[in-house]
Protein backbone atom coordinates (compact mmCIF):
# COMPACT_ATOMS: atom_id res chain seq x y z
CA UNK A 1 0.00 0.00 0.00
CA UNK A 2 2.88 2.63 0.71
CA UNK A 3 4.17 1.49 -2.60
CA UNK A 4 1.41 2.33 -4.74
CA UNK A 5 0.90 5.59 -2.39
CA UNK A 6 4.08 6.77 -3.00
CA UNK A 7 3.16 7.27 -6.72
CA UNK A 8 0.51 9.50 -6.14
CA UNK A 9 0.47 12.60 -8.29
CA UNK A 10 -1.43 15.58 -8.26
CA UNK A 11 -4.76 15.72 -8.75
CA UNK A 12 -5.78 16.90 -12.45
CA UNK A 13 -9.49 16.27 -12.78
CA UNK A 14 -12.60 14.81 -10.32
CA UNK A 15 -13.90 11.99 -12.10
CA UNK A 16 -12.04 8.83 -12.80
CA UNK A 17 -13.63 6.20 -15.20
CA UNK A 18 -13.34 2.55 -14.15
CA UNK A 19 -13.29 -0.25 -17.21
CA UNK A 20 -13.62 -3.87 -16.20
CA UNK A 21 -13.61 -6.56 -18.76
CA UNK A 22 -13.84 -3.81 -21.61
CA UNK A 23 -17.21 -2.86 -20.14
CA UNK A 24 -18.32 0.64 -17.91
CA UNK A 25 -18.07 -0.47 -14.47
CA UNK A 26 -18.04 2.79 -12.00
CA UNK A 27 -17.04 6.04 -11.71
CA UNK A 28 -14.70 7.80 -8.85
CA UNK A 29 -16.03 11.24 -8.04
CA UNK A 30 -14.34 13.73 -6.38
CA UNK A 31 -15.24 17.67 -5.79
CA UNK A 32 -18.43 16.72 -3.65
CA UNK A 33 -18.67 16.37 0.22
CA UNK A 34 -16.64 13.01 0.19
CA UNK A 35 -15.65 10.90 -2.78
CA UNK A 36 -18.24 8.40 -3.90
CA UNK A 37 -18.44 5.75 -6.43
CA UNK A 38 -21.02 5.87 -8.61
CA UNK A 39 -23.01 3.96 -10.62
CA UNK A 40 -21.98 0.26 -9.59
CA UNK A 41 -23.15 -2.15 -12.69
CA UNK A 42 -24.30 -5.62 -13.38
CA UNK A 43 -21.92 -7.99 -15.80
CA UNK A 44 -24.64 -6.92 -18.53
CA UNK A 45 -24.42 -3.06 -17.57
CA UNK A 46 -27.57 -2.88 -15.29
CA UNK A 47 -27.36 0.02 -12.93
CA UNK A 48 -27.36 -1.39 -8.89
CA UNK A 49 -27.09 2.24 -7.02
CA UNK A 50 -29.42 5.18 -7.03
CA UNK A 51 -29.42 7.41 -9.32
CA UNK A 52 -30.62 10.48 -6.82
CA UNK A 53 -28.70 12.96 -6.87
CA UNK A 54 -26.57 12.57 -9.09
CA UNK A 55 -28.71 12.54 -11.75
CA UNK A 56 -32.82 13.48 -11.49
CA UNK A 57 -34.28 9.65 -12.49
CA UNK A 58 -38.61 9.85 -12.84
CA UNK A 59 -39.76 7.65 -9.92
CA UNK A 60 -36.82 7.46 -8.22
CA UNK A 61 -37.00 8.17 -4.82
CA UNK A 62 -35.67 11.73 -3.33
CA UNK A 63 -34.58 11.37 0.76
CA UNK A 64 -31.11 11.38 2.10
CA UNK A 65 -28.66 13.53 -0.78
CA UNK A 66 -25.73 12.36 1.12
CA UNK A 67 -26.60 8.57 -0.42
CA UNK A 68 -24.00 8.83 -3.24
CA UNK A 69 -23.55 5.50 -4.71
CA UNK A 70 -20.93 3.96 -2.90
CA UNK A 71 -19.00 5.76 0.16
CA UNK A 72 -17.18 5.73 3.29
CA UNK A 73 -17.82 8.40 6.26
CA UNK A 74 -19.46 8.77 9.38
CA UNK A 75 -21.63 11.06 11.45
CA UNK A 76 -19.62 11.51 14.71
CA UNK A 77 -16.00 13.11 14.01
CA UNK A 78 -14.70 14.97 17.59
CA UNK A 79 -18.76 16.00 16.88
CA UNK A 80 -18.57 16.41 13.37
CA UNK A 81 -20.56 15.41 10.66
CA UNK A 82 -18.70 13.97 8.12
CA UNK A 83 -22.18 11.27 7.15
CA UNK A 84 -24.91 14.13 6.30
CA UNK A 85 -22.45 16.59 5.08
CA UNK A 86 -23.76 17.78 1.82
CA UNK A 87 -24.22 21.68 0.71
CA UNK A 88 -27.65 21.64 1.33
CA UNK A 89 -27.81 19.74 4.93
CA UNK A 90 -26.77 21.60 7.88
CA UNK A 91 -25.21 18.51 9.61
CA UNK A 92 -25.61 17.63 13.50
CA UNK A 93 -23.39 18.00 16.10
CA UNK A 94 -21.09 21.03 15.64
CA UNK A 95 -21.52 20.78 11.76
CA UNK A 96 -20.83 19.83 8.74
CA UNK A 97 -17.19 17.92 7.83
CA UNK A 98 -15.86 17.75 4.46
CA UNK A 99 -13.49 15.14 3.31
CA UNK A 100 -11.44 16.39 0.56
CA UNK A 101 -9.57 14.29 -2.31
CA UNK A 102 -6.24 15.55 -1.96
CA UNK A 103 -4.06 13.33 -4.48
CA UNK A 104 -5.21 10.12 -6.62
CA UNK A 105 -3.29 7.51 -8.95
CA UNK A 106 -5.39 5.46 -11.39
CA UNK A 107 -3.40 2.33 -12.76
CA UNK A 108 -4.60 0.23 -15.88
CA UNK A 109 -8.30 0.83 -14.86
CA UNK A 110 -7.98 -2.10 -12.23
CA UNK A 111 -6.16 -0.17 -9.45
CA UNK A 112 -7.45 3.36 -8.24
CA UNK A 113 -5.82 4.87 -5.30
CA UNK A 114 -6.18 8.29 -2.99
CA UNK A 115 -5.06 10.16 -0.51
CA UNK A 116 -8.21 12.72 1.25
CA UNK A 117 -8.23 15.21 4.16
CA UNK A 118 -10.89 14.82 6.49
CA UNK A 119 -11.41 18.91 7.67
CA UNK A 120 -13.63 19.31 9.92
CA UNK A 121 -16.23 22.24 9.99
CA UNK A 122 -13.14 25.34 10.72
CA UNK A 123 -10.76 23.37 8.11
CA UNK A 124 -8.94 21.61 10.88
CA UNK A 125 -7.19 18.56 10.33
CA UNK A 126 -8.60 15.68 12.14
CA UNK A 127 -8.09 12.34 9.44
CA UNK A 128 -5.82 11.68 6.61
CA UNK A 129 -7.28 8.85 4.55
CA UNK A 130 -5.23 6.58 2.26
CA UNK A 131 -7.29 4.60 -0.02
CA UNK A 132 -6.87 1.58 -2.44
CA UNK A 133 -9.37 0.25 -4.63
CA UNK A 134 -9.15 -2.83 -6.90
CA UNK A 135 -11.18 -3.85 -9.37
CA UNK A 136 -11.88 -7.21 -10.95
CA UNK A 137 -14.04 -9.04 -13.38
CA UNK A 138 -15.59 -12.65 -14.12
CA UNK A 139 -18.14 -14.21 -16.01
CA UNK A 140 -20.97 -13.18 -14.31
CA UNK A 141 -19.68 -11.02 -11.49
CA UNK A 142 -17.85 -8.25 -10.22
CA UNK A 143 -15.93 -7.27 -7.22
CA UNK A 144 -14.08 -3.99 -5.65
CA UNK A 145 -11.52 -4.72 -2.70
CA UNK A 146 -11.18 -1.65 -0.61
CA UNK A 147 -8.17 -0.81 2.28
CA UNK A 148 -9.00 2.55 3.49
CA UNK A 149 -6.13 3.38 6.39
CA UNK A 150 -6.88 6.20 8.62
CA UNK A 151 -4.43 8.07 10.31
CA UNK A 152 -5.40 10.55 13.31
CA UNK A 153 -3.44 13.79 12.94
CA UNK A 154 -5.20 15.25 16.33
CA UNK A 155 -6.62 13.05 19.03
CA UNK A 156 -10.30 11.47 17.45
CA UNK A 157 -13.26 10.41 18.58
CA UNK A 158 -15.10 8.22 16.11
CA UNK A 159 -18.17 8.69 18.49
CA UNK A 160 -21.78 5.93 19.06
CA UNK A 161 -24.32 6.82 16.25
CA UNK A 162 -25.82 4.41 13.67
CA UNK A 163 -25.18 7.15 11.09
CA UNK A 164 -22.30 5.37 9.23
CA UNK A 165 -19.90 4.56 7.74
CA UNK A 166 -19.23 1.91 4.49
CA UNK A 167 -22.20 2.61 2.52
CA UNK A 168 -24.34 1.40 -0.69
CA UNK A 169 -27.23 3.16 -1.46
CA UNK A 170 -28.72 0.68 -4.13
CA UNK A 171 -31.55 0.86 -6.75
CA UNK A 172 -34.69 1.52 -5.54
CA UNK A 173 -35.89 -1.54 -7.68
CA UNK A 174 -34.16 -4.24 -5.70
CA UNK A 175 -34.50 -2.72 -2.01
CA UNK A 176 -36.84 -4.42 0.38
CA UNK A 177 -39.47 -1.42 0.97
CA UNK A 178 -41.30 1.10 -0.99
CA UNK A 179 -42.08 -1.09 -3.77
CA UNK A 180 -38.98 -2.54 -4.09
CA UNK A 181 -38.92 -6.56 -4.37
CA UNK A 182 -35.42 -7.28 -2.92
CA UNK A 183 -34.18 -9.14 0.11
CA UNK A 184 -31.02 -8.93 3.00
CA UNK A 185 -29.62 -12.10 3.85
CA UNK A 186 -27.11 -12.56 6.94
CA UNK A 187 -24.39 -14.72 7.02
CA UNK A 188 -26.46 -16.77 9.22
CA UNK A 189 -29.82 -17.03 7.10
CA UNK A 190 -31.30 -14.14 8.66
CA UNK A 191 -33.61 -12.47 6.17
CA UNK A 192 -34.64 -9.32 6.21
CA UNK A 193 -34.41 -5.67 8.07
CA UNK A 194 -35.86 -6.73 11.17
CA UNK A 195 -33.38 -9.51 11.96
CA UNK A 196 -30.41 -7.85 10.39
CA UNK A 197 -30.57 -4.28 11.23
CA UNK A 198 -28.31 -3.32 14.26
CA UNK A 199 -26.99 -7.28 14.46
CA UNK A 200 -23.48 -8.16 13.62
CA UNK A 201 -22.66 -10.18 10.31
CA UNK A 202 -19.68 -10.49 8.59
CA UNK A 203 -21.37 -10.46 5.30
CA UNK A 204 -24.94 -9.20 4.48
CA UNK A 205 -26.40 -9.99 0.88
CA UNK A 206 -29.20 -7.12 -0.89
CA UNK A 207 -30.45 -9.08 -3.77
CA UNK A 208 -33.42 -8.19 -5.62
CA UNK A 209 -34.20 -7.55 -9.50
CA UNK A 210 -33.46 -4.57 -11.61
CA UNK A 211 -35.21 -4.66 -14.83
CA UNK A 212 -36.09 -7.87 -15.05
CA UNK A 213 -32.62 -9.22 -14.07
CA UNK A 214 -32.03 -10.76 -10.79
CA UNK A 215 -28.95 -9.24 -8.99
CA UNK A 216 -27.33 -8.82 -5.41
CA UNK A 217 -24.61 -7.00 -4.22
CA UNK A 218 -23.04 -7.97 -1.23
CA UNK A 219 -20.57 -6.05 1.56
CA UNK A 220 -17.85 -8.41 2.65
CA UNK A 221 -16.33 -7.03 6.10
CA UNK A 222 -12.88 -8.73 6.90
CA UNK A 223 -11.85 -10.80 10.29
CA UNK A 224 -8.97 -8.66 10.98
CA UNK A 225 -11.08 -5.48 10.78
CA UNK A 226 -11.82 -3.28 14.02
CA UNK A 227 -14.77 -5.00 16.06
CA UNK A 228 -14.98 -7.67 13.43
CA UNK A 229 -17.70 -9.08 12.38
CA UNK A 230 -19.55 -5.82 12.16
CA UNK A 231 -22.72 -4.17 13.00
CA UNK A 232 -25.33 -3.53 10.30
CA UNK A 233 -27.03 0.19 9.38
CA UNK A 234 -28.82 -1.87 6.69
CA UNK A 235 -32.44 -0.31 5.94
CA UNK A 236 -35.81 -1.44 3.85
CA UNK A 237 -35.72 1.31 2.33
CA UNK A 238 -32.23 1.14 0.41
CA UNK A 239 -29.68 2.46 2.97
CA UNK A 240 -27.12 -0.74 3.03
CA UNK A 241 -24.35 0.34 5.41
CA UNK A 242 -21.26 -1.66 7.68
CA UNK A 243 -21.18 0.72 10.90
CA UNK A 244 -18.96 -0.95 13.99
CA UNK A 245 -19.81 2.57 15.95
CA UNK A 246 -23.48 2.53 16.39
CA UNK A 247 -24.02 0.44 19.82
CA UNK A 248 -26.13 2.42 21.53
CA UNK A 249 -28.68 2.58 18.35
CA UNK A 250 -28.27 -0.60 17.94
CA UNK A 251 -29.42 -1.85 21.22
CA UNK A 252 -31.64 0.75 22.13
CA UNK A 253 -29.43 1.28 25.34
CA UNK A 254 -27.75 4.32 26.13
CA UNK A 255 -25.14 2.15 28.50
CA UNK A 256 -23.66 0.52 25.11
CA UNK A 257 -21.15 2.51 23.98
CA UNK A 258 -19.29 2.04 20.52
CA UNK A 259 -16.99 4.85 20.37
CA UNK A 260 -13.28 4.57 19.28
CA UNK A 261 -10.93 6.75 20.36
CA UNK A 262 -7.22 7.39 18.77
CA UNK A 263 -4.57 9.49 19.71
CA UNK A 264 -2.46 11.24 17.55
CA UNK A 265 -0.77 9.10 14.63
CA UNK A 266 -3.26 6.44 15.68
CA UNK A 267 -4.61 3.98 12.91
CA UNK A 268 -7.40 2.67 12.21
CA UNK A 269 -7.36 0.05 8.84
CA UNK A 270 -10.57 -1.15 7.16
CA UNK A 271 -10.82 -3.96 4.14
CA UNK A 272 -14.27 -4.75 2.69
CA UNK A 273 -15.56 -6.51 -0.33
CA UNK A 274 -18.02 -5.17 -2.81
CA UNK A 275 -19.16 -8.53 -4.32
CA UNK A 276 -21.68 -8.44 -7.21
CA UNK A 277 -23.04 -11.47 -8.63
CA UNK A 278 -26.74 -12.88 -10.06
CA UNK A 279 -29.40 -13.06 -7.32
CA UNK A 280 -31.79 -14.36 -5.39
CA UNK A 281 -29.03 -14.81 -2.78
CA UNK A 282 -27.69 -18.84 -2.34
CA UNK A 283 -26.24 -18.11 1.07
CA UNK A 284 -23.90 -21.30 0.57
CA UNK A 285 -22.10 -19.64 -2.46
CA UNK A 286 -22.04 -16.01 -1.30
CA UNK A 287 -20.29 -18.03 2.02
CA UNK A 288 -18.23 -19.70 0.29
CA UNK A 289 -16.80 -16.67 -1.55
CA UNK A 290 -16.58 -14.73 1.50
CA UNK A 291 -14.20 -17.25 3.13
CA UNK A 292 -12.13 -17.33 -0.03
CA UNK A 293 -11.76 -13.62 0.51
CA UNK A 294 -11.57 -13.52 4.06
CA UNK A 295 -8.88 -16.45 4.04
CA UNK A 296 -6.34 -14.48 1.95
Amino acid sequence: MTLVLALLAAVAQDSWPVVVDGKPFTTLYAGTAKPYLHPLRSVSGKILTRQYPMADVAGETKDHPHHRGLWFSHGDVNGWDFWANEESQKGVGKGKGLIKLRDAKQHNGSLLAFSADWLDGDGNLVLTEDRIMRFQGGTDTRAIDFEINLVARTAVTFGDTKEGTFAIRPNDQMIEGKGGNGKMTAADDRVGEKLIWGKQSPWVDYAGTVDGEPVAIAIFDHPSNPHAPTYWHARAYGLFAANIFGLHDFYNDKSKDGSVKLKTGDKLLFRYRVWIHPGPTNPGKVGAAYQQWAGR
